[in-house]
């Protein structure tokens, strides 16, 4: 008795556990995905940003490439056979064998590290170009997303908004103070609210499959919804303009222009002609005798000289600085066209999720009020719950707006924060 007693505590026990670990489960806050974790997730599975990585490391190997000299050339050289009389056999050959060193001259090393250096800088400028355009996406993409969860918020309210009218209507027909074409119209009205919110449901789950796609990982979770709603201070007076200076965009234009400074600097030095200079040992085989020998020699720039590909170089160099400037013009209007974007979507973010919704959720509550009173008709009541899913749709899209104004904006004006590069060492 007492054994089967111990096990019914002990199973009372075990039950009374499970239920509390259930509990504190349930209790638990759901796990949210922020837009920073989201950034910070895509930017390990964006097959643009390991390109961008690959081509540093390309880079970095170039300029290890560009610090190595010449490698030696081996000679060997026999004369004096297959000859006739004395040269017919091998008695009279002279055998040479030496090394040929070549002497860079004009300093075309330190040219071609520069060159190497200056195209390190471009590639993690590059890198970071990605870094700021994947960001960008994904800010895109999660600000949909929380866009759609909130327009499915709205579709579903308005599934129970018509869903209490037609049985409003239904109640006014039974007792005789409607007709019963007003139950018709609520019933053609929540059919429609149903089919809009399976309709926005799809586009919602969507929104979130493609952002899942992007960063790499599969969200379970919530997102921020709360994101959407962050707008800034009211501006008075004229937005402050925005250097191009420092900016990422204006920094790729420059890096540009660098590589092409190098790469005049390069094609300078190889118009200077190199040497090629080595020792050598020979061996006479009438007297079994041998004799070192010196050779030098240096080729003669007769038919290119070098100065084409100078001329080349330097118009390289004139293209860039042109498109620098040409990009700097771009940027500043850019930036200044973004500002305005950004500071235009939040007034009327600000106007359409503030006085407009406001006075639209008024309206509707007047007019549910005064229908179920029997003040005013059903098509007034229609006409203010339309208004309303129609300002709470427009305050979603003005917010989203204004996220996304806000993100392209910060892609522009994105400051240049490299990593130092390798090129000095």
């Amino acid at each position: 008795m007492n054994t089967v007693l111990a096990a019914f505590v002990a199973a009372a026990s075990c039950a009374g556990m499970a239920q509390a670990q259930t509990g504190m489960q349930a209790s638990l806050p759901v796990p949210v995905l922020s837009l920073d974790q989201a950034v910070e997730a895509a930017g390990g599975a964006a097959p643009a940003a390991q390109a961008a990585t690959s081509a540093i490391a390309a880079a970095r190997a170039e300029r290890i490439v560009a610090g190595l000299r010449p490698n030696p050339i081996a000679q060997g050289q026999v004369e004096n056979i297959a000859g006739t009389g004395p040269y017919s056999g091998l008695e009279s050959a002279e055998t040479t064998v030496g090394v040929a060193i070549p002497i860079e001259l004009g300093g075309k090393r330190g040219a071609r590290v520069a060159v190497a250096n200056a195209q390190i800088s471009r590639a993690e400028l590059h890198a970071a170009i990605v870094a700021a355009d994947v960001r960008l996406q994904v800010t895109q993409l999660y600000v949909e997303a929380i866009a759609a969860e909130r327009r499915l918020s709205t579709a579903r309210d308005q599934v129970r908004i018509a869903s209490d009218a037609l049985r409003a209507a239904s109640v006014r027909v039974q007792a005789g103070r409607a007709s019963p074409l007003e139950e018709q119209r609520a019933n053609v009205a929540k059919v429609n609210a149903d089919a809009n919110a399976e309709r926005t449901a799809r586009l919602a789950e969507a929104a979130r499959a493609n952002l899942a796609r992007r960063i790499g990982v599969s969200i379970t979770g919530a997102l921020d919804v709360a994101l959407l709603d962050r707008l800034p201070a009211a501006i008075i007076g004229p937005t402050a303009m925005v250097d191009a200076a420092g900016t990422l965009a204006l920094a790729a234009a420059d890096a540009d222009l660098a590589v092409a400074d190098a790469g005049v600097r390069l094609a300078r030095a190889n118009r200077v002609p190199d040497l090629n200079v080595g020792p050598a040992l020979r061996r006479f085989e009438a007297t079994n005798d041998t004799a070192a020998v010196f050779s030098v020699s240096i080729p003669i720039p007769i038919f290119n000289n070098g100065r084409a590909v100078v001329a080349q170089a330097h118009a390289q160099r004139t293209q860039a600085e042109a498109l620098r400037r040409v990009t700097a013009l771009d940027v500043e209007q850019a930036i200044t066209d973004a500002q305005a974007e950004a500071a235009n979507a939040a007034i009327t973010a600000r106007a359409a999720a503030g006085p407009a919704l406001a006075a639209a959720q008024e309206a509707a509550r007047i007019a549910r009020i005064g229908y179920r009173e029997g003040k005013f008709g059903q098509l007034d009541l229609l006409d203010a719950e339309r208004t309303l899913a129609e300002t709470r749709l427009a305050a979603i899209d003005a917010l989203a707006n204004y996220q996304n104004a806000q993100a392209r904006l910060g892609r522009l004006t994105a400051p240049v924060s490299m990593p130092t590069t390798g090129g000095n060492q």
